[in-house]
């Protein structure tokens, strides 16, 4: 059985970039997680480490694997990028965030790249569908579409009790159409529903497995 990562390791793990899993740490470090299927190195320059899926699961359950009285992994530092859902505060769109979802978009392009077989990158990988609010965010304000604000227009995303959906409410209907349309080009199945009760229309997305 494969021994579970130290502690300085496991840092390195809750480190990584939240989208794209790069991994910074020692070439020790790194070179062992590489030995435990946990990361794996990139074939070209500047040949950076990434987590592999079983890294991200790790990643995603703190202490599943830690060593017995090992302490406690620390918060998710602050100043990570996050997708916007809809309804958050803050100010609107200005270039430093453009930049930053920008950089973003391309890491999950590049991880999806990475970890299909073929190097395709039409399809949603691992990551968005463990965490497929924040990967409909990203694809949306990728494209240009406006997040909601407290209280203004713009789209807003929640989960579904369906497994792998996400719903997408937007009150301008050309908007969410487009919506919709940015969704498929991001490799999402995206169809518009009415709301029973209220008669809201809102698009429902799923991310395509082929």
């Amino acid at each position: 059985m494969t021994r579970p990562p130290t502690a300085a390791q496991r840092r390195v793990i809750e480190a990584a970039d939240p989208v794209t899993g790069r991994l910074k740490g020692t070439e020790a470090q790194l070179t062992a997680l590489v030995r435990r299927g946990l990361a794996f190195r990139h074939p070209r320059p500047p040949r950076d480490h990434f987590l592999t899926p079983a890294g991200h699961r790790l990643r995603e359950s703190p202490g599943a694997s830690d060593d017995a009285g090992a302490p406690e992994p620390s918060a998710p530092a602050t100043g990570v990028f996050a997708a916007r859902t809809g309804g958050e505060e803050g100010p609107e769109a200005g270039p430093a965030r453009l930049r930053e979802v920008r950089g973003a978009w391309q890491g999950l392009l590049e991880l999806r790249r990475m970890t299909r077989p073929d190097g395709a990158t039409d399809l949603p990988c691992a990551w968005e569908r463990t965490h497929l609010v924040q990967a409909a965010a990203l694809a949306l304000e990728a494209a240009g579409h406006r997040p909601a604000g407290v209280d203004g227009g713009g789209y807003r995303i929640r989960p579904t009790p369906q497994p792998e959906a996400v719903s997408v409410h937007e009150p301008d209907p050309g908007a969410l159409r487009a919506c919709a349309a940015s969704l498929e080009k991001a490799g999402w199945h995206a169809g518009e529903h009415t709301e029973p009760r209220t008669g809201a229309r809102f698009v429902l997305a799923s991310p395509r497995r082929a």
